[in-house]
Formats: structure tokens, sequence, C-alpha cells
């Protein structure tokens, strides 16, 4: 678990700045330091060859993921 100076936890959230749908994949991208770009890519690849699967672990973290 990283801690910063002012004491904070880093904490998975979506992201409010770099949304399209509804900040799952920004938040994700802010969390590991990677870019938007290849976390959006990353999804839709899983969807297709998930079958679809893929929007439900989508829809899943828009519920659990908390907002920033």
């Amino acid at each position: 678990m990283t801690t910063y100076e002012n004491g904070g936890v880093k904490r998975l959230t979506r992201s409010n700045s770099d949304k399209m749908v509804a900040g799952v994949c920004g938040g994700l991208a802010e969390y590991t330091g990677w870019d938007i770009a290849l976390i959006r890519l990353a999804v839709v690849v899983a969807t297709v060859f998930s079958g679809g699967a893929a929007i439900i672990a989508y829809l899943a973290a828009i519920v659990i993921m908390p907002a920033q």
C-alpha cells in the first residue's frame, strides 16, 4: 500500500477529469500510472474477446468504485 507525504493512502476511484462514460478507465489509469488510451484499448479488446462479459465487470466497477 502506498502512502503519501500527507499521510493519505492511494485509492482507486473513478476519475472526474478523464472520463468518457463513468470515469472507470480514467481512475484505473491514474491509479496505475498507465496511459488512459492503453486502459481503454484493453477494455475494448477484453469486451470483444470475452463476448461482452467485460461490460458486466465495467458496470460492477461503476457501482463499486467511489467517485473522486
